[in-house]
Order: C-alpha cells, then sequence, then structure tokens
C-alpha cells in the first residue's frame, strides 16, 4: 500500500464517518406516540412521563413514557421481542406485539423515512 492509498482510505473513512452522522443519526424530536390496538387507536403526548395499560389479543401490554421516550415494559407474548426493541425516541420510529395486536409509532415535526418505509 502506498502513501497516496493510506490518504485516500482515511478521506473515505472520515467522509463516511461525517455521512453517518448527518444523515443516520438525527436529533429529530418526537413530539406524540400513536398506539394501535384491536380494539381502540390513542395518541400519546411523550411529553408527560406516565405507565399506561392497553388490552390486545392475548391481554394487557404496558408502556412506559419517560423523557421524551416510550417502550414497551410488558407484554403476555411469548417472545418479548416488543420489549426487547427498547426505547423508541425519534420520529418514524416504530415497533409493535404482533401476537397481542398493538403496534406503536413515533410521530413528531420530521418523520424518518428509509427502505423499509416505502
Amino acid at each position: 500500500m502506498k502513501p497516496a492509498d493510506a490518504v485516500l482510505v482515511t478521506v473515505a473513512v472520515m467522509l463516511i464517518a461525517m455521512l453517518y452522522i448527518n444523515f443516520w443519526t438525527p436529533g429529530r424530536r418526537a413530539e406524540q406516540a400513536q398506539i394501535r390496538t384491536p380494539y381502540q387507536n390513542l395518541q400519546v403526548s411523550l411529553q408527560q412521563d406516565r405507565d399506561i395499560a392497553v388490552k390486545g389479543k392475548m391481554g394487557i401490554s404496558r408502556l412506559r413514557v419517560r423523557h421524551g421516550k416510550i417502550r414497551f415494559i410488558d407484554s403476555p407474548c411469548p417472545g418479548k421481542y416488543c420489549i426487547h426493541s427498547g426505547w423508541l425516541k425519534r420520529s418514524g420510529e416504530f415497533t409493535d406485539c404482533l401476537p397481542n395486536g398493538i403496534s406503536l409509532m413515533i410521530s413528531g415535526a420530521d418523520a424518518r423515512f428509509d427502505a423499509i418505509n416505502f
């Protein structure tokens, strides 16, 4: 590897890091969450900390709102993938509990779109 190759690789790595920071980690502020269940649709503000219990097909799922973020904290589903998805905090983020029929989507000023959304 020649010195010019090393410089080119270094510049490429720095460019990729800069693009990642600017385009894939935006600081879009979440304002509310939309919770959809087989029985009701809710809009929840993320500005007030609280715990929410929602009824699904299998039973009650519990969600927690803290500091502008929301997450599943308990659910009767077998895999608990909804709980493992963690905190949702950016506009456009989405998770669901398919066995219990509950979906959770964050909305705000700017929605984040990627290939999954299209």
